[in-house]
């Protein structure tokens, strides 16, 4: 078996390796954060199911019909794996309410996880094979994701699509058993597949982008199984995906360093406000700020926000005028929160919060000030009084939660979006998910992305 930390192999080399590896041993804590974002992916699925751009592709994936063979949010019909890893990744980005890793500045679960599902039910994998699958899928996109690194992001690629169509097409490899040879031909074709563009923050693009990532994987990955050869190379070769997309000699040496033993995607972030991840440092500053000095809209006479500049072409939308493009203000959101707007609930991004005159009044006065020292996951926030007074705090997300905190918060979430009995039922279900054979899985998670809002029981259909 090729070692996929050797330096002498290229980067597509590498991650088809770890694919392929069947050595690989998954720490227990590794396995723990999976569980927690597989549970978290499919709560905000199932609450974005009936989403306008869920609704769109669900009629597109209804409308062609097909092989049954994997289940798919809102049908009560299985449709083609590629059509449900499509269907599915829209429906679990279309709150912009799932993970994300900085590592690579994207959302891994929302564009690997329904490609699992999809090849997983497909095959009748096991739930062990499926959480390591996409434990094996969202490392390597944190892992290709970090050497393309931000020049990549920062060129206007939005690494969801495209650092998740390898993570994706990583773990369906896996799961349908893939040597690294076949790996390395599925992750070529998904270099000239992956597509992406941050310009389309704020519209249904967007969400849709993790079920292009998803449905890459599958289809890259099922070729690739059928005998289908593209170039082996193609992340990093002269011509290919890195130097056309903005990375050209990638930011890594060795990207896959300290594999198997050591995974990235540990560091993976949960969001506890329904908007950009981009915002939360400064929405987590200004409510601490807030809180502690008991702060009122009228005590505020400007507001400033250090951020890291990346963020300024992503979450730093003026004047928003849908919910879709509230979601990406920094100074609409920073109004919300000393408006005593609850910003972790969908509800509050709408057309009429852009248009609130109160709200809109607010946002007139914070200032947005680019520093490159400061970092993506964190915020210098400095809220200046009328009276005169200077009020700073500075935070930083990737300060490390206990696991215990991450669960009852993830829990809590899931219950403001599913109701207290639904969220549990699914907490029971992701709990013991890699303890489950087939014939148990795959009806009852039919049940959950039919809509039932129940796991069905196994047999039934």
């Amino acid at each position: 078996m090729t070692n996929s930390t050797s330096p002498t192999l290229g980067i597509t080399a590498r991650a088809a390796a770890f694919a392929a590896d069947r050595t690989l041993h998954f720490p227990a804590a590794a396995l723990d954060i999976a569980r927690l974002s597989v549970f978290d992916c499919l709560a905000v699925a199932i609450a974005g199911m009936h989403e306008p751009v869920s609704q769109a592709v669900r009629e597109l994936v209804r409308s062609e019909g097909g092989a049954p063979q994997a289940s798919a949010f809102g049908l009560a019909q299985r449709v083609p794996a590629r059509a449900a890893a499509l269907l599915n990744g829209a429906s679990a980005h279309a709150l912009d309410y799932d993970d994300t890793h900085f590592d690579f500045v994207g959302h891994p679960s929302a564009a690997v996880l329904p490609a699992v599902l999809a090849i997983a039910e497909k095959r009748q994998a096991s739930g062990k094979a499926l959480l390591e699958a996409f434990l094996v899928g969202v490392e390597t996109t944190c892992r290709v994701g970090a050497w393309l690194g931000r020049p990549h992001y920062n060129a206007g690629f939005h690494q969801t699509a495209t650092s998740g169509a390898f993570g994706a097409t990583a773990a369906a490899a896996r799961l349908l058993g893939l040597g690294a040879d076949q790996a390395g031909h599925a992750l070529g074709l998904a270099a000239t597949r992956a597509s992406g563009l941050k310009c389309q923050f704020g519209t249904m693009s967007k969400p849709f982008h993790a079920g292009m990532a998803a449905s890459t994987g599958v289809e890259a990955a099922t070729l690739a199984g059928l005998g289908f050869v593209a170039r082996p190379d193609a992340i990093e070769c002269p011509g290919g995906f890195a130097i056309t997309h903005g990375a050209a000699q990638g930011c890594l040496d060795n990207p896959f360093a300290g594999q198997p033993h050591a995974f990235r995607f540990v560091e993976v972030q949960y969001k506890f406000h329904a908007c950009c991840h981009g915002t939360h440092p400064a929405l987590e500053a200004l409510t601490a700020l807030r809180e502690k000095h008991r702060l009122q809209p009228d005590d505020i006479a400007r507001i400033t926000l250090e951020i890291a500049p990346q963020w300024l072409p992503v979450c730093c939308i003026p004047k928003p005028s849908t919910g879709l493009e509230a979601k990406f203000s920094l100074p609409l959101t920073t109004a919300m929160i000393f408006a005593g707007i609850d910003t972790a609930s969908l509800s509050s991004f709408s057309e009429a919060t852009c248009q609130d005159s109160v709200l809109v009044e607010i946002a007139s006065r914070v200032e947005i000030s680019p520093n490159p020292a400061v970092a993506d996951t964190a915020c210098r926030a400095t809220v200046i009084t009328h009276s005169g007074t200077s009020l700073e705090y500075t935070i930083d997300l990737c300060n490390r939660v206990p696991y215990s905190v991450k669960a009852t918060k993830l829990r809590a979430k899931a219950e403001a979006l599913l109701g207290a009995a639904q969220a549990q039922a699914l907490w029971t279900f992701v709990d013991s998910l890699d303890a489950l054979p087939a014939q148990s899985l795959y009806p009852s998670l039919h049940g959950w992305m039919a809509g039932d809002g129940i796991a069905r029981k196994p047999g039934a259909e």
